[in-house]
């Protein structure tokens, strides 16, 4: 009985079934899904040597998935947050907290002092878990409201000035899908611009640094259709509206956006009360542990129907 260090490197005749995470840790494991669950939610999980929290993430060759636990010990499933909260907890230690966040939901309070937010909604879970004494999240960065996906917030302030300093410095990874109007033919491209704002708050791009923001998108085209291609974008700064931005100033805004030429990201296949983008990877480093740390959400059901259509 003891530590136990096993591993499987996914190849060009591995079987379907264990080319998801889930599948390849419980026959690794020899574990019940039960238990399986348990060993993601206690960070026993890694592929590719970076934590994996995500049973769902689909593997292909060259992956290796490894599973690091004492055989001596049962790996429960972590408590679940209440369903009434409505965020899906991926990681959580005693230093952040790293959910899925679902569109419709503002990440912090507006101008307008709106409450019903997620920052409030983390709060709420762990003040419930405090016999009640209030406990306070810290942001680190934001999704717009119409954007659905993978956020981490800091749990104290120590945390929460090693992430900012990642993120002010852009070296965490991010990664986003989005369904935008019409057919882009260049596979890839990178746009750069000096991200300004209006008296109304919107926001526009300018060639003058001294008057914005730089801020730099990559994408690449993943799919099109008859009136509207499927994008894989990696932000290298993250502005706000940025991807919206940029996008719909090429003539592709994205699908569903009331602000940025409307007119065109709307789609009659797009009936959504939310934005056709998702945060799907969010990679970073641990502030405290130093650990590389990588999360994937699942695209949304909106996402897989339209393409379904």
């Amino acid at each position: 009985m003891g530590n136990c260090h096993r591993s499987l490197a996914i190849g060009p005749e591995t079987p379907e079934l264990l080319r998801k995470a889930d599948r390849a840790v419980q026959s690794l494991a020899g574990a019940s899904r039960r238990q399986t669950v348990g060993l993601f939610d206690h960070g026993c999980v890694f592929v590719n040597g970076l934590p994996c929290s995500a049973p769902w993430q689909r593997l292909g060759p060259g992956d290796v998935v490894e599973l690091r636990f004492d055989d001596a010990r049962r790996y429960a499933p972590r408590k679940k947050p209440p369903k009434y909260l409505g965020f899906q907890i991926l990681f959580e230690d005693e230093h952040l907290i790293v959910v899925e966040k679902p569109a419709g939901w503002l990440t912090v309070p507006s101008p307008r002092g709106e409450s019903n937010t997620l920052i409030q909604r983390i709060s709420d879970y762990y003040t419930r878990g405090n016999r009640g004494r209030r406990v306070l999240v810290r942001a680190v960065h934001r999704l717009d409201r119409g954007v659905s996906g993978v956020l981490v917030f800091a749990r104290h302030d120590d945390a929460l000035r090693g992430l900012r300093r990642q993120f002010e410095s852009h070296s965490p990874s991010r990664e986003y899908w989005a369904i935008v109007a019409g057919v882009i033919a260049t596979p890839q491209a990178t746009i750069r611009s000096y991200l300004a704002t209006s008296k109304s708050l919107t926001r526009y791009s300018t060639s003058d640094p001294d008057q914005g923001e730089l801020a730099i998108t990559h994408y690449c085209v993943e799919s099109v259709g008859s009136d509207y291609s499927i994008l894989r974008v990696r932000l290298e700064t993250g502005r706000r509206n940025q991807i919206r931005v940029h996008l719909a100033e090429a003539g592709h805004p994205v699908l569903g956006d009331q602000r940025y030429s409307p007119e065109r990201a709307a789609h009659p296949r797009w009936r959504y009360a939310r934005l056709a983008l998702h945060a799907e990877t969010l990679e970073f480093t641990h502030p405290c542990s130093g650990e590389k740390c990588r999360f994937e959400s699942p695209l949304p059901a909106e996402f897989t129907d339209f393409q379904s259509r």
